[in-house]
C-alpha cells in the first residue's frame, strides 16, 4: 500500500492561485480591450457616415455632463450654506 504525501506548502498553493487569478485577469483585460477597440471603430465609422447626427449626439452628451456638473455644484453650495 502506497501513501502519497502532499509536498505543496500553503505558500506554493497560494502562489499558484495568485498566478491563476492574474492570468484570468489578463485574459479578461485583453478581451475587454479588444471589445472597446471594436466598439470605437464602429463609432468612428458611424460618425463618418452620419456627421450631423454624431455632432448632435456629442452636443447632447456635453450638455448632459454640464447640467450634471451644474447640479452637483448647486447641491454642494447648499451644503456649504448650512
Amino acid at each position: 500500500m502506497t501513501t502519497e504525501t502532499n509536498t505543496a506548502t500553503p505558500a506554493t498553493t497560494e502562489t499558484k492561485t495568485e498566478d491563476s487569478l492574474l492570468d484570468q485577469a489578463k485574459e479578461a483585460l485583453t478581451g475587454a480591450g479588444e471589445a472597446i477597440s471594436d466598439a470605437f471603430e464602429d463609432v468612428v465609422d458611424a460618425a463618418k457616415k452620419n456627421p450631423v447626427a454624431a455632432a448632435a449626439i456629442a452636443a447632447g452628451a456635453a450638455a448632459a455632463v454640464a447640467g450634471a456638473a451644474f447640479g452637483v455644484s448647486k447641491l454642494l453650495d447648499k451644503d456649504d450654506d448650512k
